[in-house]
């Protein structure tokens, strides 16, 4: 069971957040906070592995209690589900520590895959997101060096999708295969470049030779 803290100052958000993870047998929402200050003392006391964080909340936002959290507690995972998804939201949440970002637009099922890959040690982020630390980090380097990785065609096409911001639900409607497939995929991308993370595989695509 993945243990989650909701963190948000609408509770009718919480409320709705809490009966989409009560749906999935492998989610256990163990409490809820509506401020930062509470998000950490309820996660000093539930120790859940994923924190759903909003940003902005009376008293202590998301940033500070982020960037608390992360240095106090650094086994604990934060997801930051949010509204906002421009530069001055963006930036300082993943220098605070957070581990991926999502937009309170995604959907559902994106949600709940974000969750699951947050307590797996990845970083989920919107698409939105993405494209934006990806079009941040290639404008700082106009002209990134080439690297060269033995891929697939099919492999290259995936990677190209993921430095669009496509989700895997997306990729596997544009490529007509299984969304296990797109999975598969990524992990074997991750493996043979050394990414960690979507992001750096997106900026991996800016580096990758014609084909």
């Amino acid at each position: 069971m993945i243990r989650v803290l909701l963190v948000d100052d609408q509770r009718l958000v919480r409320a709705g957040l809490r009966m989409l993870c009560e749906d999935s047998p492998d989610l256990e929402v163990v409490g809820e906070a509506e401020n930062g200050e509470e998000a950490i003392r309820q996660a000093g006391r539930l120790a859940p592995d994923v924190v759903l964080m909003d940003l902005r909340m009376p008293g202590v936002d998301g940033i500070t209690a982020t960037a608390q959290l992360t240095a106090a507690r650094p086994a604990v995972r934060i997801l930051v589900l949010t509204t906002f998804d421009d530069d001055e939201h963006v930036y300082p949440a993943l220098a605070a520590g957070a581990h991926g970002f999502l937009t309170k637009d995604a959907p559902p099922e994106d949600l709940l895959d974000a969750i699951r890959r947050t307590a797996a040690g990845e970083s989920p982020f919107s698409p939105q997101v993405l494209r934006r630390l990806v079009r941040k980090a290639v404008g700082a380097h106009q002209k990134p060096e080439e690297v060269v990785v033995d891929l697939t065609e099919r492999e290259r096409d995936v990677l190209a999708h993921v430095a669009d911001g496509l989700s895997n639900a997306e990729i596997a409607a544009r490529l007509r295969v299984a969304v296990s497939t797109v999975k598969t995929h990524i992990t074997s991308l991750m493996t043979k470049t050394g990414a960690d993370n979507r992001v750096r595989l997106a900026l991996l695509a800016h580096r990758l030779p014609p084909r």
